[in-house]
């Protein structure tokens, strides 16, 4: 039993560690030991290590080690593919040396047959200057400032490949290529074929240990000759036992193929939920920063309203104060502020958006789309503090904080002048 509680302890620590690395930045994990060891594992260890090799060696080590970092992370290189076919080659090795001897068995045949669809450059972006329209929210109409270059809407520039990428989603160090526009269904792809292959290793391995148990007669065994009970709860602990003890390396194999299932399980059904909005990684992450910074506008704009609300009762005759229960049920001026809501406009519907994922945008009629009205859309240029604003709705405008004057949706915040600024992190222009 102690070989079982170490192998649960493993697997609860991997879990921690596995949990904590991919998803310890998220704000619900803010505060906790799990947030901690997501800032170990990827900024702490590294800066404790670099420390450590500047006390020792000196500075010229650790220029040598930011060259390493310089190539492995920000420059297109294959490490990741040599991780990659060395976990590959070596997992292959491990189960060939110990499990095809068994196959055929009881219960596997000797076939199996996967493959990889391969993957495609996404490369030429001026064809797709036309595919999509700015939403003015995330993207506008600009020049990328390093391909010198009209930018489309939804793509970036990425620094490692040094390329401009339509419809980017991220670079993928794992395929050393940007996934987007023309490459994204590959991705898919390399991600379900390499869960189905490690699903199919979980279950060849298996039937290589019952075919084991059977032709061994290991349940006979247990059940005659040591008397135990012939039921799953009683046989399993001395099943596991048994297994552990003469196919350890069977068992840590399938253990390690069911945490990368898992993994490639949870990448592609996220990768499959943006296909499904059709959105990307990419815009994920522009909206988040977008609805947190309409957030904070909103909440200045609720402590501008307040602040004037209440100067403006000081002036005013004293009224009576407010009953408890009154005071209690009233709503925060900051609750009032206004739900901030996405607005997608490149979601046209399920069925479209997955075609889209998995075609190319510029042959797809694009007219209704191009259409469409913007209402309330913000954004702004910290170099030049500037916020414009495009709505239907009459009496919205721009203005620039320069003079601290200016109309958004149609309501004055002049009043808010450079607290409002203040409140946004921004400096006053």
């Amino acid at each position: 039993m102690d070989v079982q509680w170490l192998l649960i302890i493993h697997g609860l620590l991997t879990l921690l560690v596995v949990v904590s690395f991919l998803c310890g930045q998220w704000p619900i994990f803010e505060g906790t030991p799990i947030q901690r060891i997501h800032y170990f594992l990827t900024f702490g260890a590294y800066d404790y290590f670099l420390r450590f090799v500047g006390f020792v060696f000196g500075e010229k080590a650790i220029n040598a080690i930011l060259s390493v970092e310089y190539f492995c992370c920000d420059r297109p290189n294959p490490v990741l593919q040599i991780i990659y076919l060395a976990i590959i080659g070596i997992t292959y090795y491990f189960i060939a040396k110990s499990s095809f001897s068994y196959i055929p068995g009881y219960y596997l045949s000797g076939f199996h047959s996967f493959a990889d669809p391969g993957t495609v450059k996404a490369e030429n972006v001026s064809q797709y200057q036309s595919a999509y329209p700015y939403d003015n929210i995330i993207y506008t109409e600009k020049e990328c400032s390093t391909c010198k270059i009209p930018k489309p809407a939804r793509s970036k520039h990425c620094s490692i490949c040094n390329r401009c990428v339509a419809r980017f989603d991220h670079h993928c160090g794992w395929m050393n290529n940007c996934i987007g526009e023309r490459n994204t269904r590959y991705f898919m792809a390399f991600l379900l074929w390499h869960l189905f292959l490690c699903l199919y290793g979980i279950v060849a391995l298996g039937f290589v240990l019952a075919g084991r148990l059977k032709e061994l007669r290991v349940v006979y065994i247990l059940t005659v000759y040591y008397g135990i009970e012939n039921s799953f709860r009683k046989l399993a602990p001395h099943v596991v036992q048994w297994l552990l003890g003469s196919y350890n390396t069977q068992i840590l194999l399938m253990v390690f193929l069911a945490v990368v299932s898992l993994l490639l399980a949870g990448f592609f059904g996220y990768h499959a939920n943006l296909c499904r909005t059709n959105t990307t990684t990419n815009e994920t992450v522009k909206w988040q920063d977008h609805m947190n910074w309409q957030r904070k506008v909103n909440e200045a704009r609720a402590s501008a309203a307040a602040l004037k609300a209440s100067i403006n009762g000081m002036s005013s005759e004293r009224k009576p104060p407010d009953s408890k229960w009154k005071t209690f049920f009233r709503r925060s001026p900051l609750e009032d502020a206004g739900a901030v809501v996405k607005n997608n406009i490149y979601d046209k519907g399920i069925l479209h958006n997955v075609w889209e994922c998995h075609g190319s945008s510029c042959s797809s009629d694009l007219s209704s789309l191009l259409d469409r009205e913007v209402d309330s859309v913000y954004y702004w240029s910290c170099s030049s503090i500037t916020v414009e604003v495009t709505s239907t709705n009459a009496g919205c405008g721009s203005a620039t904080t320069s003079s601290g004057e200016g109309a958004i949706a149609g309501e004055e915040w002049g009043l808010v002048g450079r607290e409002f600024w203040v409140v946004l992190g921004l400096d006053w222009g």
